[in-house]
């Protein structure tokens, strides 16, 4: 907090090049000495193994930053893939297949059949208990990240927002150091029908909430809340929590932070989106391509929405401070889309204020004098000369979402990016933190 103002962070999904570029805007926050300042940090996916592994580590950043590294370079989807759960289901799978393959060619094409038929009654209704995709990620988690430890590992000094999707209710699930829940079974529209649900958060691993807001639809499986942390054990039959990719309600994560009656409402607001520019397809081979393709439409029109809201319409409403940026943005706009904003009257006046902007500078359209001001004033020289190449600038771009072990080369490209990135926005949109 500073200057009587709560502050938020938000860190986006992205998979691990989410994960390695939030570690990136955490370093610059920290060497702005805005890190020790925030009240609430607030993830989903690929942004909350950044969130947990730094709420874990919070007073050791150096150990934060190795875990992170280290991480990141280590395949998830290759120790799921290796598992003895899983080769144990393919084998069985692969002698099934046989079976059938055999009777077929054996002239028992009515039996081949029927197996078949079975296989294929067996996926459709024991697909996820066969495949607990999401609970061998999880071990991942734990082995590369977390170490077997509960929600109440994480630091007290700030609360932190672990975010899922619950498909039962179509809100979000949010698991934080002490408390963990729906705000639909918290607040339930019909109290007098209705009795309240809570939930046990202090012994939840933190491994599974994360793997709960990283479980990508299509690929990985919903995550259950077990009946041991429910308070009422007889809640476990009234509702069926199921928890996916935080991402398909909030990929930002800022849902939560810019909720003023929630919580976790801050009055300043940093937003870290590994978000890319989306890219161009027209190829669609199955059906689960094209499955993850909507999808992805669908997220990526959500996040436009939400930057259009917190960066377009804040004036107009809560009048926050807010510091948003993103992945698929270049450094050289920064300056140029604030005095965009400030010809639209979409830049509060508090904030012009700091940067010693002044009514007649803007009446008399002194836009070349806003500029020299503005720059001068975050020693914008200075943070550029630490700005990507346009080659390390591509190679930051061309990670993909997933969960696939990051380079070196790549690592350095995402955190220079968002390192730079911060620097610029934070003083451009949220000055009253260095005042």
């Amino acid at each position: 907090m500073k200057n009587n103002k709560k502050i938020g962070l938000s860190l986006s999904g992205g998979g691990y090049r989410a994960t390695i570029y939030h570690l990136g805007t955490l370093r610059k926050l920290r060497e702005l000495n805005v890190l020790d300042a925030v009240d609430v940090i607030s993830t989903n996916s690929g942004g909350s193994i950044t969130g947990a592994t730094y709420g874990i580590h919070l007073d050791d950043f150096d150990t934060f930053e190795k875990v992170i590294r280290k991480g990141v370079k280590r395949s998830v989807i290759k120790g799921v893939f290796t598992s003895w759960r899983f080769l144990l289901v393919f084998l069985f799978l692969l002698i099934w297949v046989g079976n059938i393959v055999y009777l077929l060619s054996q002239g028992h094409a009515w039996r081949s059949f029927g197996l078949l038929f079975t296989l294929i009654a067996i996926l459709l209704y024991f697909q996820f208990k066969l495949f607990p995709i999401s609970k061998l990620n999880e071990r991942m988690y734990n082995k590369f990240f977390f170490g077997g430890k509960s929600l109440s590992a994480l630091s007290s000094k700030v609360r932190f927002a672990i975010n899922a999707t619950n498909l039962e209710t179509g809100r979000l699930f949010t698991f934080s150091n002490t408390t963990m829940g729906d705000s639909v079974y918290s607040y339930p529209e019909d109290e007098e029908k209705s009795e309240p649900v809570y939930f046990k958060a202090k012994h939840f691993p933190i491994a599974r909430a994360v793997a709960a807001s990283t479980s990508v639809p299509f690929v990985f499986t919903p995550i259950n809340i077990g009946k041991e942390y429910f308070k009422d054990p007889n809640d476990y039959n009234r509702i069926k929590p199921r928890l996916v990719d935080g991402g398909v309600y909030d990929n930002q994560g800022a849902h939560k932070i810019t909720q003023i009656k929630s919580a976790y409402g801050t009055q300043v607001v940093i937003i870290s989106d590994a978000g890319n520019i989306m890219p161009f397809k027209n190829t669609y081979k199955n059906t689960l391509t094209l499955l993850i393709r909507t999808s992805n439409v669908f997220m990526n029109r959500i996040k436009n929405l939400q930057m259009v809201q917190y960066l377009y319409e804040n004036h107009k409403t809560y009048k926050r401070e807010i510091a948003y940026q993103s992945l698929g943005w270049d450094i050289e706009d920064s300056i140029p889309k604030f005095i965009e904003g400030i010809k639209d009257g979409i830049i509060q006046s508090e904030v012009l204020k700091y940067h010693n902007i002044t009514n007649h500078d803007i009446i008399n359209k002194k836009w070349d004098l806003i500029e020299t001001k503005l720059k001068t004033n975050i020693g914008y020289s200075t943070i550029v000369e630490n700005a990507n190449t346009k080659e390390q600038l591509a190679i930051a771009r061309r990670v993909k979402t997933g969960l696939s072990p990051l380079k070196d080369e790549q690592i350095n490209a995402l955190i220079n990016h968002a390192s730079v990135l911060t620097e610029l926005q934070v003083k451009l949109y949220c000055p009253s933190l260095f005042n």
